[in-house]
């Protein structure tokens, strides 16, 4: 593979990932599914559970943007690599929401595995790493 051809996919994976976080963040997580594999994997922080299926994950996003709101949240550090029609991104982030009156913040990494089909990233795995999440005060 060349490497314009590995920086095009790298670009098309960022794209999505973006796609992907704009729909929780602003309210429409039903809009996930073009860009989760139906098969879709979610292991909970610290591998202390998962959901399958694209359905069960969208299911996960629209229960935070039903029962939380969020003040500010940022990314940073976003690293992708490919290999073929794999590719692993990850980035550090930072979240300060509202949920039942309190107020949070979370802090960690972003990890998601994605695979390429007929020219489509989609999303097949994700967990978040170094998670920390505190209330404020």
């Amino acid at each position: 593979m060349s490497n314009s051809t590995e920086r095009r996919d790298s670009d098309e994976v960022a794209r999505v990932l973006r796609s992907i976080n704009d729909c929780w963040l602003k309210g429409k997580p039903q809009e996930l599914a073009r860009y989760l594999h139906y098969d879709m994997a979610m292991v909970f922080p610290g591998f202390a559970g998962r959901v399958e299926g694209a359905s069960a994950v969208i299911a996960g996003y629209e229960d935070f943007c039903t029962n939380a709101r969020v003040h500010e949240y940022d990314e940073q550090d976003l690293q992708i690599d490919v290999c073929g029609s794999t590719a692993v991104a990850s980035y550090a982030f930072q979240l300060i929401f509202e949920r039942a009156g309190l107020r949070y913040s979370s802090t960690g990494r972003d990890l998601f595995v994605f695979s390429e089909e007929a020219g489509k990233w989609l999303a097949v795995w994700r967990t978040m790493l170094d998670v920390v999440e505190e209330p404020m005060s």
